[in-house]
């Protein structure tokens, strides 16, 4: 029989668990009790983007949802079950939407690359990029373009969340909770706020366009 090609990742594994429990006995206990996060977090499938690591929380403390390029599709069923479990269910009192500078889902997006089956999902990405195509041309290095479309992808799946019918009917009957817009850089292990946060209250055109406005010549 072939040796396990995995052996070392559960090998890890019990090193960690062993680790934990050395360093809080009551650790594993605590989570199988409750899972109370107050954040949800969609972010990109990316490797090196570990949501609960870049904010330095435990696990139990951040509900993920992750895909390539940090999408919100309103025919996306995954995305939006989860949604709704966080909103209905978990009651979180924020959803973030963070992407990541240098996004190879946003770039093959914005260079049309033939990739393959993906091409179908990076579509809505392009959608972005058309939209934005003036304010993505003003940069010119192809590097900076990439990365204004990646800030401009993160505003725009903000306001995709807002306007599911999940977030949309809990405003409606009055829950308390806000979206907000990130995105995080690789070289510096950084998050930025892209200034678009809402709440049931505010304008979403107006907030867009505040975000917009606030976006860095230079990142």
């Amino acid at each position: 029989m072939p040796a396990n090609p995995l052996a070392e990742l559960l090998e890890n594994n019990r090193h960690w668990s062993a680790a934990r429990v050395g360093e809080d006995p009551e650790f594993f206990a605590r989570l199988t009790r409750q899972q109370a996060p107050e954040y949800l977090w969609i972010g990109c499938s990316d490797s090196r983007v570990p949501a609960n690591e870049i904010v330095d929380l435990q696990p139990g403390e951040l509900f993920v949802h992750r895909n390539v390029a940090n999408v919100v599709v309103h025919t996306d069923l995954n995305c939006l079950s989860v949604l709704q479990y966080a909103i209905d269910v978990l009651k979180v009192k924020h959803v973030i939407v963070c992407g990541h500078y240098g996004c190879g889902g946003v770039g093959a997006a914005l260079q049309n690359q033939r990739l393959g089956l993906i091409n179908n999902w990076l579509r809505h990405v392009q959608d972005v990029a058309w939209k934005y195509n003036d304010l993505i041309h003003r940069e010119t290095d192809p590097l900076e373009r990439v990365d204004r479309l990646c800030e401009l992808n993160v505003i725009e799946q903000v306001v995709n969340v807002c306007q599911t019918t999940v977030v949309e009917s809990a405003w409606e009957r009055g829950q308390s909770f806000s979206i907000h817009g990130w995105i995080y850089r690789l070289s510096d292990g950084l998050i930025r706020d892209l200034g678009v946060s809402v709440s049931a209250t505010d304008s979403i055109e107006t907030l867009r366009a505040g975000a917009l406005g606030k976006l860095p010549a230079k990142r």
